[in-house]
């Protein structure tokens, strides 16, 4: 029977992740609690805090099994092409439920717990800076990218308006925004001739 074990452990841990998402949805992350959560999943609190030591890291969780993100970069050898396509796939996703409202929750509760700060950055953002930055250098080495530019510099300006409009002004990211923000970067990332 010691077989059947890990499916069970496998099949509570997503009954719990989707009872978290499902309360996320409803109330707002700031209304949830492990009791609620407990209750929804049919689980006691002490099988939630074995695996999770805090509601945040529980959150985490929750959002990251929604699906893997597909945010892979082609190199199709246009860079501008293939960060286009990337970039497009990161603000479909974040952009629109349930990503968005729980992503931004996600965020705000990464300003506060140091162990959410962490993990969130070494399981979604990190992952993706080093996809970035890799693409980013591959172009540089074929001489799309002038060699000049400070590859991290790129991530931060790619990345600064995307946040900006999903945390701060709340305003729908859309391609043509995208567009925009790769026309301006690409003035100053393009080789000199």
């Amino acid at each position: 029977m010691t077989g059947n074990r890990p499916d069970r452990a496998t099949a509570r841990t997503a009954v719990i992740m989707q009872a978290t998402l499902a309360l996320a949805q409803e109330s707002g992350y700031a209304k949830l609690s492990i009791e609620a959560v407990a209750a929804r999943a049919g689980v006691g609190k002490h099988t939630i805090y074995r695996r999770w030591p805090s509601k945040g890291l529980l959150f985490l969780d929750s959002l990251l099994s929604l699906n893997e993100p597909d945010l892979d970069y082609p190199d199709t050898g246009d860079v501008r092409a293939d960060l286009r396509r990337q970039i497009y796939a990161a603000v479909d996703l974040l952009g629109k439920p349930p990503w968005s409202p729980l992503y931004r929750a996600m965020i705000g509760e990464a300003q506060h717990d140091p162990a959410v700060a962490d993990a969130l950055h070494e399981r979604f953002i990190r992952p993706q800076t080093d996809k970035t930055i890799a693409r980013l250098k591959a172009a540089q080495d074929q001489g799309q990218v002038s060699p000049d530019f400070d590859l991290d510099l790129v991530m931060a300006i790619l990345s600064g308006p995307l946040y900006f409009g999903l945390l701060i002004t709340q305003e729908p990211l859309t391609h043509s925004y995208i567009d925009r923000v790769l026309d301006a970067l690409f003035a100053g990332l393009s080789p000199r001739r």
